[in-house]
């Protein structure tokens, strides 16, 4: 059954500083304890970099979501809603819009609890990840150009033909499963530790992350990671509500989001201590950083953090700190890795 939030997906726009607030994040916390991922996910390393870590003169360690089943952390919310749906929601099939990595998720996570899947994803979504849905028994349905386009035809099929419809990422129990990222890493490093990078698209993993690692350890900076050419949350924030981008960038097309989950921004306006930006090459760069270290090939959005990271040292100058980024995805079609590394090499380092 879902566990329900005090303040769901489709409440109104609620400033978290009343008094709910902090209710609403025992709520979310306690959601996060109980949610069932280890049913399907794998806890995954946290992994000494020792190159980045000499490069930078701090301790950076990576939080390996990569090497998740579906190569992403996303199978951790999809698995969560649909194992929390009720028999009837569940016998109508679920549905859902993606550009690939929630997609996937929820493929195996409807194939693992004996329910039909159907997938709307953007014309532009990578083979790789198209593919990947359709292995673990989903029909993948192509429409749009982009995101907005997948999630209104996907809105529109769940109303014409009954199915549940997942979200990728504004739902309290997606968002939950992907806070089990941040129990995770609290566990694997007790510490001092000075802060977590989190890629952010819709904002269903940093929402969760944020929530859980205040609750426990406020002191922990907890630092979003755009692409410049989707910086949906770092809008919201400067505006102080949700807003729309006219366009985004489909280069880090697994957070190529035009505007941050309504409760997703919810949590992030108040657990979320800044949002820094990055520029695609270093987002190649930073794919080429975390092979040095891991001998592992990152998609541009799964080494969003890493980028960020980067980039807050060289503008902070600190030194001799402990550093977490989310490596939070693999799913990278072969022939888009030389556009890659040309572009890494044009990095400025």
């Amino acid at each position: 059954m879902t566990t329900a939030l005090s303040l769901s997906s489709t409440d109104t726009e609620t400033d978290p500083s009343d008094d709910d607030a902090p209710a609403r994040l025992r709520t979310l916390v306690g959601s996060i304890l109980s949610a069932p991922v280890y049913d399907v996910a794998t806890e995954t390393p946290l992994q000494f970099a020792p190159r980045l870590s000499s490069d930078l003169g701090n301790q950076v360690l990576l939080k390996r979501e990569d090497l998740q089943p579906v190569f992403s952390f996303k199978i951790r919310g999809a698995y969560t809603r649909v194992a929390r749906l009720n028999p009837s929601e569940r016998a109508r099939g679920v549905i859902t819009a993606s550009a690939g990595n929630h997609a996937q998720g929820l493929a195996l996570a409807a194939q693992r609890l004996g329910v039909r899947a159907l997938i709307v994803m953007p014309t532009t979504t990578p083979k790789l990840k198209v593919e990947g849905v359709c292995a673990r028994g989903a029909t993948a349905l192509l429409h749009g150009d982009g995101f907005p386009e997948a999630l209104a035809h996907a809105l529109q099929l769940a109303d014409k033909y009954g199915y549940t419809f997942v979200p990728p990422f504004d739902d309290p129990d997606v968002i939950a499963g992907q806070g089990t990222v941040a129990v995770e890493l609290l566990r694997q490093h007790q510490g001092a530790l000075h802060a977590v990078f989190v890629p952010v698209g819709g904002g269903g993993l940093i929402a969760g992350v944020a929530a859980y690692i205040k609750y426990l350890r406020p002191e922990v900076r907890v630092i979003g990671v755009e692409s410049e050419e989707s910086a949906c949350l770092q809008a919201a924030l400067a505006a102080d509500a949700r807003v729309v981008l006219p366009a985004v960038g489909r280069f880090a097309d697994g957070v190529a989001v035009a505007q941050i989950g309504k409760l997703n921004f919810a949590f992030c306006r108040r657990y979320v201590d800044e949002v820094i930006t990055v520029s695609n090459d270093a987002i190649c760069s930073a794919v080429r950083r975390i092979y040095d270290d891991t001998r592992s090939i990152t998609e541009p959005s799964g080494a969003l953090a890493v980028a960020g990271l980067r980039e807050y040292v060289r503008r902070e100058g600190i030194r001799d700190q402990t550093l977490i980024a989310i490596n939070s995805g693999a799913n990278i079609d072969f022939d888009r890795l030389g556009q890659v590394i040309e572009r890494s090499c044009r990095a400025t380092d």
